[in-house]
């Protein structure tokens, strides 16, 4: 039997740690399914685990992709696929770990597939936005899937037009097209989630903002600002230091929406993760002892 340890939570939680732990523990090899953090030209604001954590246990997709490639949930989730079928063949055991809800829901459940979308309805969408900006993608998809739209990162256009075009053309809701084929796996998932109580989550969010400007994200900011327009961009904590490179917020407020807009994106990830099945949710403090006797007893029940 393969098992594929799950490591999911939100930002900031102890996700990384954890499966550094866990990953020494089973002798075994780390897949990373953060959707930011596979960009090389991005390691501060997406929070890239220090070289030090790099060389503690082997990682996967990890600064393995540049901002200027093309590449999307349904292509991570074929090369993650490749990648886990080599290291099965090897260790019994493999930790995933991330906050990306769409990329962790692609490797266990398999990448879903929409309808064609016609030309004329993604060129009027397209309009649309740049006539109307991002307000009208919210309004239109909050209307037609209020669902997706309680869980969709409400700051990315390219994610919101790419449903808004799903519901037009098939007149069903987005969401209704998530998780409807369950594709073979050749290994039984073990999802563990962290949690923590909201104002602690806050604080720990709060501090690693701070800690992140402190190791320089404003001049990492700084040196992707000629390429703002990316989606691979479309970031919080570059969004806002973009819009103070524009002059139209000063630094302190930027930072402050930097904080906040990752609160919000925090609670989304929780909303995305809390619909998952079969996840044994612990505190963020417990030893991890504890969740590898969790994850024992699982294997021996299977």
């Amino acid at each position: 039997m393969k098992y594929l340890i799950t490591i999911i939570g939100p930002t900031a939680i102890g996700k990384t740690s954890l499966s550094i732990a866990l990953a020494q523990h089973f002798d075994c090899e780390i897949i990373s399914c953060d959707s930011r953090q596979f960009f090389q030209e991005m390691t501060i604001g997406t929070a890239v685990p220090s070289t030090e954590e790099l060389a503690a246990a082997k990682h996967h997709f990890i600064h393995n992709k540049s901002i200027f490639e093309n590449y999307t949930v349904g292509d991570f989730e074929k090369e993650a696929i490749a990648k886990l079928d080599e290291l099965f063949l090897t260790n019994d055991y493999v930790v995933m770990v991330g906050g990306s809800g769409l990329y962790v829901d692609a490797v266990l459940k398999g990448f879903d597939e929409f309808p064609e979308i016609d030309a004329s309805v993604r060129e009027q969408v397209t309009q649309n936005y740049e006539k109307l900006g991002i307000e009208y993608l919210q309004t239109e998809l909050q209307k037609r899937d209020p669902n997706y739209f309680a869980v969709v990162a409400k700051e990315n256009p390219q994610r919101m037009m790419r449903a808004l075009e799903v519901c037009i053309c098939s007149g069903k809701p987005y969401s209704s097209f998530l998780n409807q084929k369950k594709n073979e796996r050749n290994f039984t998932p073990i999802k563990i989630g962290l949690e923590a109580e909201r104002p602690i989550i806050y604080d720990r969010i709060n501090q690693r903002v701070d800690i992140m400007i402190n190791e320089g994200l404003l001049a990492e900011a700084k040196t992707l600002f000629p390429s703002k327009e990316l989606n691979a961009l479309q970031t919080v904590g570059y969004r806002e230091l973009f819009s103070y490179f524009d002059r139209e917020i000063t630094l302190e407020f930027a930072i402050e929406e930097i904080k906040k807009n990752t609160r919000r994106f925090s609670k989304r990830q929780l909303t995305w993760f809390k619909r998952n099945e079969n996840t044994k949710w612990f505190d963020f403090e417990t030893p991890y002892e504890e969740i590898v006797d969790y994850i024992k007893v699982i294997n021996e029940n299977c």
